[in-house]
This record gives C-alpha cells, structure tokens and sequence, in this order.
C-alpha cells in the first residue's frame, strides 16, 4: 500500500474541534456526535459541561434522551438511551484472553475465566437490580451470585466483594443505569435489558466512531480508548473502510469518507471551557494534543485532573472552579502562556456557561499569572 498524504498537527487539531463540534452547529444534546462514544461523567457533572461547550448557550445540556451508564473501560458516560444495547454488545470483550486483560490483576485466578467471569457477573446484575438500590448493596447482592474466584477480600471493610473493574465493566449489559445524588451512587435498571451479549459486536462500528471523532489515529490508540488490546482489536479492524495518511511521519487511519474534511480543515477561532474527561480530551495521541512534557503533567494527573483551556484548537491552559460562598463560583484559570484580551474576555463568556450548567448564581474568574 502505498503511503497516505503527509499532514501536520495544526490541520489534525483543526479537523477534531469541527468534528466534535466544539464551533456549537446548534444541536440539542442528543443530536452531538460525540454521543457515539458518551461524554465522561468523571468528576460528576463533567458529562453535562462537556455538553454545555458544544450546545447553544442558551440551550443547556439537559436532554431525556440521554441515560448514565458505565460504559468505556468500566467508566461513568452519558450516552443516547435507545444506543445502549447495541453499546453493550459492542463492548463486550473479544475473546476470552480480552476480558481476561480487562479484568486485570486483583482476581488473578478469577480472571482466567474470562467471557464467562463477565456473563456471571451481568447476570447477577439483572437479578440482583431489580428496582432502584444503593451501589453497596447491588455490590454484595452481585458478590453472592457469582463464583468466589472473582471476589476478593478487602482489608478495610472487613467483607468480600466483586472485582471492582469487572462489577463496572459488566454493569451495562447487565441492564443497569447510575443514578448519583450527590456524591450516593444508586443503581436501577434500564427500560431496555437485552440478555448478555453471546459475543462482541459492533465493535468494528466503536473503532469508526473514534477515528471519525479523534482521528486519524492508530490501532494501540482506539484499542486503549475502548479499554482491550491492539491485538485483539486487529480481528475487527475495519481496514475496508479506513484511509491512511502520515501526521508528522507517523501513520494513522481515519474513515475515507472523512480524508476530503480532514484535508480541508481549517482552525476554528473559539474558546472553550472543557472540563476533565472531556471527549475532546481523550484522544489517546496526548503527545499531539499537548506537546510539552509539562504541559501535559498539568493537564493529565494521577488524581483531581483539571479542566483544559482550548483557545482555537489548542490546549492553553487549566482551569479548576471551587465554591466561594453559598451559591458562588470561583474559576481558576492557569494559562500556559500570556492571554490576549480577546481570549481573556471569551473565557468570562465561558465562565458564564459553567455558572449556569452547576446552577451557580455568580461566578468570579482569576486568572494565574506564572
């Protein structure tokens, strides 16, 4: 094959804040495209001021359609309710060897199981979850159903309980939804429970979905995105459908369909507000998206991450908001370097949009100079 056209990072970026309409086209929530992959609800609330940067402003992200589930590598998203049981059956592991890996090394022996370890788990979500119940007891409930080999005994609380990354693996086809109050997670079940997945598919479908919205992109990036192996992941592959071209010598593939807007892309002039774990901010490429080692650092932690400031494509900052007062926010904003008024004055237009999506009365933007 013969290699695809050479492009920089400036047109990639360019390309994936279109793509993930960041430019707000004047959708309802449920109409984003981002919704093919769900918007992470890590810290929650981040899900709806994900939203909140791609609706009209005075739209706001609340839309019925949309159920929280976990879903991508066992997290919290927002996804489309009537996506979710093809979503599952699209997530569900490969092979044996796959779920074997996405369980990983608490329940070593458990985890030999394989397929079946996350069928016993689903299962006993769909008989435990009857009705709306507190995570801990669905967590002992589940705990009881399934075979000791993938429990564990914690120190701390003095119980046993289910591998962690398989009970939030295997929750959504087992039917359930998350219902969070507060910092109480409580667990009841979907509308629609399909039985579990007897085998993965549309993963293939999940693979275009990334490489449409945080393309173009390799193998080992959607693999690591959806949570399994580039091994694995080459079984469904969907080469047929793929365009390869070169982003600063490095190969990587994108739906051929989207080759002509890629090459096209032009910088969106606009400030955003992203929060943690924003969809445009899960691009597995960090080293593109945010160049400087320090940079990243600052953006990407071990725990508490940050939001990010996006000025015309480009990563710029962080910013954090705490309470200051009953009813009040405080923004922090950290820049990575020196605001121009035009951009200091779209973040307080910004602000506004966090203010109003945590129902805040007021909001006092400081910007950190270093």
């Amino acid at each position: 094959m013969a290699d695809g056209p050479e492009l920089d990072r400036g047109r990639v970026l360019a390309y994936r804040v279109t793509a993930q309409q960041l430019d707000r086209p004047g959708l309802r929530p449920a109409e984003l495209d981002v919704l093919a992959l769900g918007a992470q609800d890590t810290p929650y609330g981040s899900a709806r001021l994900a939203l909140a940067a791609r609706v009209p402003v005075d739209a706001g992200p609340d839309d019925d359609r949309l159920e929280l589930v976990w879903s991508v590598r066992g997290a919290p998203h927002l996804h489309r309710r009537a996506e979710l049981p093809a979503l599952a059956a699209a997530l569900w592991p490969l092979s044996d060897a796959d779920a074997a890996r996405r369980i990983g090394g608490q329940i070593r022996e458990g985890a030999k199981l394989g397929l079946a370890a996350f069928r016993a788990a689903a299962e006993a979500f769909q008989a435990v979850v009857t009705g709306e119940r507190d995570k801990g007891a669905v967590s002992r409930a589940v705990t009881e159903r399934i075979p000791a080999a993938l429990s564990y005994d914690c120190g701390p609380c003095g119980a046993r309980h289910v591998s962690g990354s398989l009970f939030q693996q295997a929750g959504l086809a087992g039917g359930v939804r998350l219902v969070v109050s507060g910092r109480a997670a409580r667990l009841a079940p979907l509308a629609e429970r399909p039985a579990p997945p007897d085998a993965a598919t549309g993963t293939d479908a999940l693979a275009l979905a990334y490489l449409r919205l945080l393309g173009p992109a390799t193998v080992a990036d959607v693999a690591g995105f959806l949570g399994t192996g580039a091994t694995e992941l080459r079984r469904v592959w969907p080469a047929d459908r793929l365009a390869e071209v070169r982003v600063d010598g490095r190969r990587v593939w994108l739906p051929a369909e989207r080759l002509d807007v890629l090459r096209a892309a032009e910088p969106a002039r606009l400030v955003r507000l992203l929060p943690p774990g924003d969809p445009y901010l899960q691009a597995r490429d960090r080293g593109l998206l945010v160049p400087e080692q320090a940079h990243q650092r600052q953006l990407w932690r071990v725990l508490g991450n940050p939001g990010a400031l996006l000025v015309d494509g480009e990563v710029a900052g962080v910013w954090r908001a705490k309470q200051a007062g009953r009813g009040r926010l405080e923004l922090t904003v950290t820049p990575f370097g020196p605001l121009t008024k035009r951009v200091a004055r779209e973040v307080e237009a910004e602000a506004e949009t966090v203010r109003a999506t945590r129902a805040a009365s007021d909001v006092r933007v400081v910007v950190e100079t270093g």
